[in-house]
């Protein structure tokens, strides 16, 4: 196991197969489930996803994304008996809609995980391998939320190292465990402040997650903007995602989540992730259900 304070970049490539296509989603075992499920006492639960208010379908939904766009675009229309309504929707799903990517939404060196060409893998038709189909049958595990939201949120352009994890487990009285999923809180909407480096996840924090065998990610930021280092991989998407293959839930709404476990005084519950069954696309939308 890679200890956390070593400088090379965690990589998980070539562990699971040449085949694989789950990545650190391996973590989560039979056994893993099971103790998720004990979790589950109070029957409290939680959505951890950021509400959307779609707008008419007038331009495009790839325009640049400010906090006045919604990223679903609507057009109604009438379809059937009389009664029946109908619309068609357009997403995209990678800006300002709580998502999961699925492996080969990132690519290093030309290749995609576990090592497969990358334009073998994404192309025009949709993407062959490592897509949104390896989430098909759903995420079950348990999660952890780690609320470093203290005294205010965190200051702008501020790096979350082991340190600032560590503590929170500690001041919260709660582990990060294989086969977790792990979600982070920093008080910051999930779409930049515009004019405000906003604070994001260190490598430091990600060789952390690694060495504790987190197998999902989610927060309501996460690479930090601008980059903590413009000279090297972001340590979530460049290496999280496109080197330890571990999905990442971007832009999650945690504030609820927060609440609910300081009413309850337990950091620890059942996540259930169940996306569309969609295949062949680089992420889909997700409603992360925490349930205690």
């Amino acid at each position: 196991m890679t200890d956390p304070t070593e400088q090379e970049l965690p990589d998980n490539w070539g562990r699971w197969g040449s085949d694989d296509e789950l990545g650190t989603l391996n973590l989560i075992t039979d056994a893993v489930r099971a103790q998720a499920a004990a979790e589950v006492r109070t029957g409290r639960w939680v959505s951890l996803a950021q509400p959307i208010t779609p707008t008419p379908i007038v331009s495009s939904p790839f325009a640049p994304t400010t906090v006045d766009v919604s990223p679903v675009q609507q057009m109604m229309s009438y379809t059937g008996v009389p009664v029946a309504a109908d619309l068609t929707l357009t997403q995209n799903h990678h800006a300002g809609s709580t998502h999961i990517d699925a492996l080969a939404h990132w690519s290093t060196d030309g290749q995609v995980y576990p090592g497969r060409p990358r334009d073998q893998v994404v192309t025009a038709a949709g993407v062959t391998f490592a897509s949104t189909g390896a989430f098909a049958a759903g995420i079950v595990t348990r999660g952890v939320l780690l609320d470093l939201v203290v005294d205010g949120r965190l200051a702008p352009g501020h790096a979350v190292t082991s340190h600032d994890l560590e503590e929170a487990e500690k001041r919260q009285n709660v582990e990060v465990r294989s086969g977790d999923a792990l979600a982070i809180r920093l008080g910051w909407p999930a779409t930049p402040v515009p004019g405000t480096p906003t604070p994001g996840i260190s490598l430091d924090a990600v060789r952390w997650m690694h060495h504790r065998q987190v197998a999902v990610y989610t927060g309501d930021r996460g690479d930090a903007f601008p980059p903590l280092d413009p000279n090297g991989p972001s340590p979530l998407h460049g290496v999280a995602l496109g080197r330890m293959a571990m999905p990442l839930i971007d832009a999650s709404q945690l504030d609820d989540l927060a609440a609910l476990c300081a009413e309850l005084g337990r950091y620890s519950f059942l996540l259930s992730v169940a996306p569309p069954r969609i295949h062949g696309m680089t992420g889909v939308p997700v409603n992360p259900i925490a349930l205690f």
